[in-house]
């Protein structure tokens, strides 16, 4: 029990009656003040969460007491679940039950219903359950959950004999015994792990349900109590699961990880146990941490966070499987040996000495080889982890300058099966960052933004696992074309590696693809690799974000940047091994990136590339001769419609060059024949929708007067409506109208997949559209939550391409109205709109937009600058 010197006011409760209410809420108040003061002095956090429960021990057991007097002798009042551990942090529930007797005398509920509404009036939210011994049998038959809340039961109060009897009925010998305890937690855990796409590393992750987290720590604790008898983890130490430094290891992330709740609870006033990004923020700074040179005060913090649980998941792992040599393996059967180093004992991999790493240092990186070549193997044995983890303090330089070593290394990446499996499990181990020490230092290394979803080894991890999915005929229906690409590469292994080394450099300050591109190649030759296929992964590196940006932010319909592009890469391989890793990359950089728009246009721009190389270098296409065959493709797909020439030649008129070249004959095929259909309007807009279209997103044709206003209105109602617009292409004709066409795609990255959504769009843009002119349209849409936590700051260029127009890139905080906003800046500068490039970055919009002054002339030096000053206004004041 506390002492009243430590909480006052509790010494005072002994003789309260049951309305004092406020001396018990004082007590409560105090008590919690007192606990926070010492969190903030950095008091061991193990010290008051043992201290927050036996303060709520105090208030309960005196308000048992009085309010439950006349039953203390009868009825038991016992904490459960992590209450009943003695572990509380602020704001955690308090679970309690009320255990009766099978023959309880019937005047009992009354007081007990006083006493928890009495708990409610003092600010205590308990969760409770009243039940009798056999109640709980029963209920934890039915429930592994049940059951494990009652393991932690702990009494507080009443007949000693009656809890115990409780524990007996629900012990492993009358229910749940050791093995079904066992598989259904294991399942459980599953289960939970699978809720967090099985990483630790999810950008606002939860400090008790992720991979790693506090419930993954308790899960070792209930077995471990379970079968052993353990109910600490000093005990399970003292037995011999547990080494001395794992058990250190052990206790200081859960510390390091109840530091982190105990402050989330304090921070939010509430049970919070989700990570979320203004969290981080406040957390880093409550944990001392300071921006540096290279990297943020929170990256600082979320790698200490993730550096931890990944060491606890490893813990995990081999604690779990421990248990189950010992609870559900066979212990006497006998082993198959593999050769002089490894056997296998109940399907798990072992070594055949204790010392084998120690004496056979090569052995370090021999396992996952073997581990390959028998792909039926169920894993490691846990004793063989824990070698492993012991000895690669071996991989030292010495190590990594053996050639045996390197030939290890690459015979594992060339292996044809298990490649990502055994590089995920070497870095579970510290093994892949002993041997490439450029690698351990970006394990567990976040980037505090909405893009990358996670740390930078596990996203290099995901990159080399889609490669080889590509490589792996049984993942053809994915990305059909890529896998074709693929499986035709002489050398895998080079973008595997280049895959491994992509963002190696992440966090050093400097260009990370060049400092990247120097250590791939520096490692490639201490491989023993040739100097072209070195200087093959070091160019990958070096280049692996030039595709997509180059995609993405110019025009990859114009011929100059696609014939620049073609030289730029030289040759197909490396067109082919730059377009693959591009590709992988994106995928494994946050799953709501990759959408069908994406993939659209980049394999129009590779097929763009391709064809440009095979018609040679020195011989690009002209514009002229790109425009006859876009307008003889888009005829002959019209003429397949029915559609005659005459009607033809009528709609494409008035269209301007720059049309022809900016669009698709399909994209062309299509709006000629809605204008055919249709009828073109003479004063009211013509709005379709393309369902089926092979952009990859969904189709917007409006086809109306020309004014300023239009890109302003027409962004305005599809930002509205919650559309992504990834594309635009605003082309005023020479008998006064405008033919414009947008891409957009839903919130969640898909096309638009239904009528009455078209419907909906068709309606909001004609009201847009036909309203008089001036009247603005407004976007009242929020940006979400994640977005709104960060504070971008606006950066604008001016440039001109190949054909000497002027571009504009704009980055920017991505919000809603953005777009609209920017419309109606350049409106009232008399600058006009032709194609905007979307691309969003998590929080960040990064946007190229072709425009001129309204004679349809490159802006001059003084009309960028004051363009660029009316935006900074506009967005910074709206930021």
């Amino acid at each position: 029990m506390l002492t009243p010197a430590a909480f006052p006011h509790l010494e005072d409760l002994e003789e309260a009656c049951p309305t004092s209410i406020n001396e018990f809420r004082q007590a409560l108040s105090t008590g919690a003040e007192r606990l926070n003061e010492r969190f903030e002095q950095e008091e061991p956090v193990e010290h008051l969460v043992r201290d927050r429960a036996r303060l709520v021990d105090n208030v309960l057991c005196r308000a048992w007491r009085l309010h439950v007097g006349d039953h203390v002798a009868s009825l038991a009042l016992v904490a459960v679940g992590g209450y009943g551990r003695g572990e509380l942090h602020p704001c955690s529930d308090i679970d309690i039950m009320v255990l009766l007797p099978e023959a309880a005398e019937a005047d009992w509920q009354g007081q007990v219903e006083r006493f928890l509404t009495f708990l409610w009036d003092i600010g205590l939210e308990v969760g409770h359950s009243v039940r009798t011994v056999a109640d709980c049998r029963t209920q934890a038959e039915a429930d592994i959950t049940v059951a494990t809340t009652l393991m932690e039961a702990r009494l507080l109060d009443g007949p000693g004999e009656l809890f115990q009897g409780m524990q007996e009925t629900v012990g492993p010998d009358r229910i749940w015994n050791t093995r079904d305890f066992f598989e259904a937690k294991l399942r459980e855990q599953t289960e939970r792990h699978h809720r967090y796409h099985d990483t630790a590393y999810n950008l606002e992750p939860n400090v008790k349900g992720s991979p790693g987290g506090l419930r993954d720590i308790q899960m070792v604790g209930w077995v471990a109590k379970r079968h052993f008898g353990a109910s600490t983890f000093h005990q399970l130490a003292q037995q011999g699961f547990l080494t001395d430094y794992e058990y250190r290891k052990l206790l200081a992330g859960q510390a390091f990880l109840w530091r982190i709740r105990w402050a989330l609870h304090t921070l939010t006033g509430r049970r919070e146990d989700r990570l979320l990004f203004d969290h981080q923020i406040a957390i880093a700074r409550i944990f001392g941490y300071e921006d540096a040179t290279y990297t943020l005060a929170v990256e600082q913090f979320m790698q200490k966070y993730y550096r931890t649980v990944m060491e606890l998941s490893r813990l995990n792992e081999m604690l779990l499987q421990l248990f189950q040599e010992a609870i559900l393996l066979d212990p006497r059967a006998a082993p198959v040996p593999l050769d002089a180093r490894f056997q296998v004992r109940n399907g798990f991999l072992e070594a055949t000495d204790p010392d084998v790493f120690e004496k056979s240092p090569e052995a370090l990186l021999e396992i996952f080889k073997v581990l390959q070549e028998n792909p039926d193997l169920r894993g490691v044995s846990a004793g063989t982890i824990r070698q492993v983890r012991r000895a690669r303090i071996l991989i030292d330089e010495e190590f990594r300058q053996n050639p045996r070593h390197h030939r290890l290394f690459l015979d594992i990446i060339r292996a044809p099966q298990g490649v990502t499996h055994e590089l995920r499990r070497m870095n579970r181990y510290g093994v892949l960052g002993r041997y490439i020490p450029a690698f351990g230092r970006i394990v567990g290394r976040m980037q505090y933004d909405l893009f990358h979803a996670y740390t930078v080894d596990a996203h290099t991890l995901f990159v080399v696992s889609n490669l080889r999915r590509l490589a792996l005929p049984r993942f053809d229906h994915e990305l059909p074309s890529l896998s074709r690409i693929m499986q035709g590469m002489p050398k895998p292994e080079l973008i595997y590696l280049a895959g491994l080394f992509h963002d190696i450099a992440k966090g050093r300050g400097g260009d990370h693809s060049e400092l990247g591109a120097v250590d791939a190649e520096s490692f490639c030759l201490e491989q023993g690799m040739s100097r072209y296929d070195a200087r093959v992964v070091a160019w990958l590196v070096r280049h692996h974000l030039v595709f997509s940006i180059t995609a993405q932010k110019k025009d990859i319909k114009d011929p100059e940047v696609v014939s620049d592009f073609a030289r730029f890469v030289g040759d197909q391989t490396h067109l082919d091994y730059l377009f693959l890793l591009t590709v992988a990359d994106l995928r494994g950089t946050n799953p709501k990136l990759w959408n069908s728009w994406k993939a659209s246009l980049f394999e129009e721009f590779y097929e763009a590339i391709k064809r440009a190389l095979r018609r040679g270098l020195e011989n690009p296409i002209d514009k002229e001769e790109l425009i006859e065959e876009t307008q003889e493709a888009a005829c002959a797909l019209l003429r397949s419609r029915r559609i005659r020439k005459r009607k033809i030649r009528k709609i494409w008129e008035p269209l301007t060059e720059e049309y022809f070249l900016r669009h698709t004959s399909e994209e062309i095929a299509w709006h000629t024949e809605q204008l055919i259909k249709r009828g073109i309007p003479a004063s009211g807009p013509l709005v379709a929708v393309s369902l089926e279209t092979d952009l990859g997103g969904t189709a917007i044709l409006v086809y109306a007067v020309y004014t300023e206003q239009n890109f302003a209105r027409v962004t305005a109602v599809l930002d509205e409506l919650g559309l992504n617009i990834v594309d635009a292409a605003i082309t005023p004709t020479t008998d006064g109208h405008s033919l414009d066409s947008y891409v957009v795609l839903e919130n969640d990255g898909t096309p638009i997949g239904d009528r009455q959504r078209v419907g909906q769009i068709e309606a909001a843009i004609g009201r847009a559209m036909s309203a008089p002119e001036g009247r603005a349209v407004e976007v009242t849409r929020q940006a979400p939550r994640q977005v709104r936590m960060f504070s971008t700051p606006t950066r604008i260029s001016f440039g001109s391409d190949a054909r000497q127009r002027t571009l504009m890139e704009l980055m920017a905080g991505d919000r809603p109205g953005l777009l609209s906003e920017v419309g109606k800046v350049m409106l009232a500068a008399g600058v006009e709109v032709h194609t905007a490039r979307i691309m969003t970055i998590g929080e960040r919009a990064e946007d190229v937009f072709c425009i001129s002054d309204m004679a349809g002339q490159p802006l001059d030096d003084t009309a960028c600058q004051a363009l660029r000053e009316k935006l900074h206004v506009a967005l910074d004041r709206n930021r």
